[in-house]
Parts: structure tokens; sequence; C-alpha cells
């Protein structure tokens, strides 16, 4: 079970933006940054007994694994350690449906899309369930490929809001499977901001990237067959 704590929290009409621990950690780091630039307030708590014991600080303050953010009528829903794998799927059901029971109006999904699947210049791929109806710059936006799949958190998310008919979306970014991959956290980014009439610099997130790739230009790049295999989702 999820407990959402305070409980009287006021979540109506707000529009939920989440990602995980995937391809480029792509999700993760997008909400997370959002977090940060936005300089979202820490609004609750998700409880669950799904939840890994792992506690940490950041700024001489504990972080719990599951924390609800609030910047405006945003809110960002950060997971900085993911649930074991064996529990992922009732876990994200179980979010799902709290997502809808609060009255939020619509969620954002972000994840990373492997890179060698790439065939154009387009950032990124987007994903809407039946009941999200599109718009710029979404609309702009080139659909996931059928011939492609999508697993984990994003997945089961996207699964469980088709069947409940509550309107989400998804932003997959084009993302390396080596390694953390800033860019991919910048495309989605870039789309959220004008989606949502936001002012975000995504200058600190371009010069990582270009550090990391001139790193791994240094280094070499891994033995192909050392890569991750069929990374064609999140």
């Amino acid at each position: 079970m999820i407990e959402v704590i305070p409980k009287d929290l006021d979540l109506k009409g707000g529009r939920i933006i989440t990602g995980f621990h995937g391809i480029g950690a792509t999700g993760y780091w997008t909400t997370r940054y959002l977090i940060q630039k936005l300089n979202a307030e820490r609004i609750a708590f998700l409880d669950s007994e799904y939840m890994a014991p792992v506690a940490a600080t950041s700024s001489g303050k504990l972080v719990t694994p599951h924390e609800l953010y609030r910047a405006a009528n945003l809110y960002f829903f950060k997971i900085d350690v993911p649930v074991y794998r064996e529990h992922e799927v009732p876990f994200y059901r179980e979010l799902a449906t709290w997502i809808q029971s609060a009255g939020f109006s619509e969620a954002a999904l972000i994840g990373g899309l492997d890179s060698n699947l790439k065939v154009d210049d387009s950032s990124h791929r987007v994903v809407f369930t039946r009941s999200f109806i599109p718009r710029p710059p979404l609309t702009d936006s080139k659909v996931l490929e059928d011939d492609h799949i999508i697993v984990g958190p994003v997945a089961a998310l996207l699964n469980r809001f088709e069947v409940l008919g509550f309107p989400a979306f998804a932003i997959l970014s084009y993302a390396t499977t080596e390694r953390v991959d800033p860019r991919a956290a910048s495309a989605a980014v870039e789309v959220l901001s004008s989606l949502y009439s936001l002012n975000v610099d995504i200058e600190p997130l371009i010069k990582g990237a270009e550090a990391l790739e001139q790193q791994t230009y240094r280094q070499g790049r891994p033995a192909e067959e050392d890569r991750h295999p069929g990374s064609m989702y999140t």
C-alpha cells in the first residue's frame, strides 16, 4: 500500500511529473533538475512497504526515497532509490491509482530511449494514453515507432493510466546506455519547459554532457558486446 503524508493535501487540477533510473538516468535527472531550478518545495512523503530501506542527507537534511515536491501548479514525484524490481508492478499500479484519485489533471512521465535506435535528428519520442489530448509542442513530436517497446516504471504507469482512462504522456529522450546522460535530460527539460511555460536554463546540463562525452572519448568506447543489449526502452 502507498501512504501519502500528510493526508490533507489539495492536489486537484495539478500536473504531476516524474521519471526514473532507466537509460541514461534520464527521467530521474530531469525530475531532479527541474526541482532544483524551480526551487520546488517538498510537500509530502510517499511511504510504502515496497520502499527500499535506504536514507540519505542533502544539505544536512534527511532525504527519504520517495518525495513529492511542488512549484506553483506543477508537482514532482522524485524517486531517489528505485523500487526493487520484483515490487515494481504493484507499486506503480498503486501509484497510478493514487494519482488519479488525488485529482491530478495529467501526468508527464520521463524516460530514456536507446540512442542506437535513432534514425533522424529528433531528440526524443512521445507516447500518449487515449485520454490525453496532445498540444504543442507535443503535437510536433514524433510518436514512438510501433516496433519498439517500453518496459519498467514508465510502462507500468502508462498501462495503468490507459486502463483507468487517465490523461498521461511520456517523453522518451534518446540517451546513451553507457552512463548518465545530461543531454537526454536537457531534451526532456526543453519539451516540458515549452509545454508548461517554464523558464529553465539547460546550459548546465549541456556543459555536463559535453564533459562526460569528452571523458568517454578519451577513455575509449566499450566493446560492442559489453554494451547494454537491446536497450530500446526506458
